[in-house]
């Protein structure tokens, strides 16, 4: 704690602040650069994730099935629909489903219990042997499946302490390819295989052998199999069988939920609203980076109103504060010649003539898509859509061509992500990303320089604030001196006039 002016009088608190304000100008001027810079760097990073935002699009607008998806009716959609690939030709296809694929499934002729008798599945077997109306007798018996004419076959032990659940969990948790369950409602054992169709044409999916088990206890009897076959359909007459109530013929896919009445068409043709809404949204991406970067590059650069120091936000409100520094903000990226090249490059790619093959659908405003003709829009694209689905349903392969050329000249997407990531990795260059420290980019090199100078300058202003302290203590003990001899000479001047 310093305690100065005692002698002097004057208030030396005050003017060695008065004095640091006037040292510490220079510091300022360091504080709002590095917060100008800061600024800047940040408006770099945002230009560059809508450039990355952008180019994620660009996958989309490769794929085939952006421009070749298909629509596929049904005239009976309750009993067979269907999807199709990008490679299915537009047309019309007869089906006629005669019988639904279905699983085998084997249930408990009769209740396995006494009537009147309580039954716990997951008590020993043993101990409820009175209640089942087969009674019970440990041993082992084998359940056989087949798979594609192959033959299953697991053997299985049944113990005085296991319980019927238990029994069961092993029977399903075998690679028989069935479910095994007891359903204490109708008091039954059922087992179904996990997959549909037939599978053994010589005789039953699931077949029992061994010890009184499956028979006498769970009332299952092998002849009383029902289901087990595969689906019967005819396409375009031709009649054809599936395991599964699936078949996929040449990338269409038929899905069966019933049997139909007569034939059922199915129609496919090119889907022209998915490709116009995919069309669409890389459109409106492109005209949003383009209005954004125009925007930047003619904010107006206001220099009358500087980063504020922390002296003066003391001194403002918070409406102020807001306010002033709403236009210390404006114009980071004024006139900036990297997203200018960007914005220059970017225009050049959308407006060039692409070798689809197909002389009327070449660019893309031969398909609708033409820049505005108001010259304040600054190069944004306007859509005629009536005639991108006019183009889209003539030549759909030209249109993608357009997008995405397979040959070395590519498409306009092609040329639009070589230009993109030139730029994503010159603003990354220049202003880094969320995360990557100063040494990485050459603003933040800057920032790191800037934050030496600040440090060093803070050094030299704790001592300069000490030389004036230092200067005025030895004025004060300066003046406290002359205050004693003044006051030596007033005492020895008064005794002599006594005298």
């Amino acid at each position: 704690m310093r305690v100065a002016g005692l002698a002097s009088g004057m208030d030396i608190d005050m003017l060695v602040n008065d004095l640091m304000k006037a040292e510490r100008m220079p510091l300022n001027k360091l504080q709002q650069d590095r917060q100008w810079l800061t600024w800047q760097r940040d408006a770099y990073r945002e230009m560059n994730t809508s450039l990355s935002s952008f180019r994620n699009m660009f996958l989309d607008m490769r794929l085939s099935s952006t421009f070749n998806s298909k629509v596929v009716t049904s005239s009976q959609e309750h009993a067979v629909t269907a999807t199709a690939n990008t490679g299915v030709v537009d047309g019309s296809f007869s089906i006629e489903v005669n019988q639904l694929a279905s699983q085998a499934i084997n249930v408990s002729t009769t209740s396995i219990t006494n009537d009147g008798e309580s039954f716990d599945a997951n008590a020993s077997l043993e101990s409820q042997a009175g209640a089942l109306r087969g009674g019970f007798e440990p041993g082992t018996f084998t359940v056989t499946t087949y798979q594609n004419g192959k033959a299953i076959e697991e053997t299985f032990t049944v113990d005085a302490e296991d319980s019927l659940n238990a029994v069961l969990r092993r029977i399903s948790n075998s690679d028989l390819g069935v479910r095994a369950f007891y359903d204490q409602t109708s008091d039954r054992v059922f087992i179904e295989r996990t997959e549909t169709g037939n599978h053994n044409e010589a005789g039953f999916e699931i077949e029992f052998s061994g010890n009184s088990f499956l028979a006498n206890t769970l009332q299952l009897d092998q002849s009383q199999e029902q289901g087990g076959q595969d689906a019967l359909f005819t396409y375009n007459g031709i009649e054809l069988t599936s395991k599964t109530n699936s078949y996929t013929l040449n990338g269409l896919t038929l899905n069966f939920h019933g049997e139909t009445t007569g034939r059922a068409n199915i129609g496919v043709q090119n889907d022209v609203e998915h490709a116009v809404e995919k069309i669409t949204d890389f459109v409106n991406k492109y005209n949003e980076i383009v209005l954004t970067f125009n925007e930047k590059l003619s904010e107006t650069r206001h220099r009358d109103y500087p980063p504020l120091t922390d002296e003066q936000r003391e001194e403002m409100s918070e409406s102020e504060i807001e306010m002033w520094e709403e236009r210390a903000m404006s114009g980071l990226l004024r006139n900036d010649s990297t997203l200018r090249s960007v914005l220059s490059n970017m225009r050049l790619s959308v407006n060039a003539i692409i070798d689809t093959g197909n002389d009327d659908i070449n660019s893309l405003a031969t398909i609708g898509i033409t820049p505005s003709k108001d010259y304040r829009d600054n190069g944004i694209l306007e859509i005629d859509e009536n005639k991108l689905r006019e183009a889209l349903q003539t030549d759909t392969d030209s249109v993608r061509r357009i997008f995405s050329n397979q040959d070395e000249s590519g498409g306009i997407v092609d040329r639009l992500e070589n230009n993109v990531r030139r730029a994503v990795r010159d603003l990354t260059d220049l202003a880094g990303s969320a995360g990557s420290t100063n040494e990485t980019h050459s603003m933040g090199r800057r920032l790191g320089n800037l934050e030496d100078r600040i440090s060093a300058f803070e050094q030299r202003l704790i001592q300069t604030e000490s030389r004036y302290y230092r200067q005025f203590s030895v004025m004060e003990q300066a003046i406290q001196r002359a205050n004693m001899q003044s006051m030596f000479l007033m005492q020895s001047f008064g005794g002599f006039i006594q005298q």
